[in-house]
């Protein structure tokens, strides 16, 4: 009965105007969130911005709330999901490039050698997602992404990527949406990864994506059929000090409210943090080695250093996972 009822809550909180007082962020909210210093932060921030006539109230249109998708939105570990992918991409087309078992980055990929391939940094990994990603059109490379996600499982959690998303943070999303925030994902993931799913599993369409993007060529085929080919060249990365010019640059407004859990968005707390009147900046620490992951300062994925110093100087929120969440994912409610 209790999941029933906070689902009917979350959808009719979806089509529900904005209230003009505090009870709209109150009541029900988040609950899956543990009463202490981080949910009541939110509510606050909630409240004070959406109450008119109060000092913190924050016009409709500048009620922009940036999410980071990695580690932010859903698990990364034990490596980015859309490395997954690539990797998969990797042995789906190596019986058609044969040189890959024995040239680097992609004899490691296909030796399941992670260890070596973290070896190769960075580089290898633009090599891999050059080799995958591209060559093709967007409406191929959306479909090819979208039927990845049918079929692969988490090695871990044997389920599909898209079942490890955070409960309480789908819980933000819709809170933040109810009262008239416009969401958006400003993620190091890659644009063309993250759309073709976005809407159905966050209710974030597609134009309110922000991510790493390559450069696409239009092309006119057969029949007057124009399409977008996917080029193995690099357009904008977003993440670290990207993250702000992207928003600048795709939003075109300073964000009042910014959710992270890295280091690489550091930049986009510190830009939505230097903004004029009421701010609200978090931070998801992987706490929960049970439920999910614990990892933070050493992490060679979502490594939570700098960032973590920049918030407990600044008084930012940081949401300790295992302590402020009481599920991780929409099937522990089921």
């Amino acid at each position: 009965m209790k999941r029933r009822s906070f689902l009917a809550g979350t959808i009719a909180s979806l089509s529900l105007p904005a209230l003009t007082s505090s009870a709209r962020a109150q009541g029900d909210a988040l609950p899956s969130w543990n009463d202490g210093p981080a949910r009541q932060s939110i509510l606050d921030f909630v409240t004070r911005t959406t109450t008119i006539g109060g000092r913190d109230w924050i016009p409709v249109p500048e009620r922009i709330a940036t999410f980071d998708n990695d580690g932010t939105l859903w698990t990364e570990q034990p490596m980015y999901f859309q490395v997954m992918f690539a990797m998969d991409r990797v042995r789906a087309l190596a019986g058609r490039n044969p040189q890959w078992r024995t040239q680097e980055p992609f004899k490691s990929v296909l030796a399941n050698d992670r260890d070596a391939l973290a070896a190769l940094g960075e580089k290898g990994l633009l090599e891999i997602v050059a080799a995958t990603h591209t060559g093709l059109t967007t409406e191929e490379f959306r479909q090819i992404v979208l039927d990845w996600l049918a079929t692969a499982r988490h090695p871990r959690f044997k389920r599909p990527y898209t079942d490890l998303v955070f409960q309480p943070m789908l819980e933000l999303l819709a809170l933040l949406r109810a009262n008239q925030f416009k969401t958006y994902i400003v993620s190091g993931g890659g644009i063309e990864f993250m759309r073709p799913w976005t809407e159905r599993v966050y209710g974030i369409p597609p134009e309110q994506v922000v991510g790493s993007s390559g450069v696409t060529r239009y092309e006119l085929r057969a029949n007057d059929r124009p399409v977008l080919l996917k080029e193995p060249k690099v357009l904008f990365i977003d993440d670290g000090p990207g993250k702000p010019e992207g928003i600048n640059q795709y939003i075109g407004r300073r964000p009042v409210f910014a959710f992270g859990n890295s280091d690489g968005d550091q930049q986009m707390l510190e830009w939505t943090a230097a903004g004029a009147g009421a701010r609200f900046m978090g931070l998801v620490h992987h706490t929960d080695a049970v439920r999910e992951y614990a990892y933070d300062r050493q992490s060679a994925v979502g490594r939570l250093d700098k960032a973590w110093n920049e918030a407990v100087r600044r008084k930012w929120t940081v949401v300790d996972m295992k302590n402020d969440w009481k599920v991780i994912y929409p099937f522990e409610l089921k």
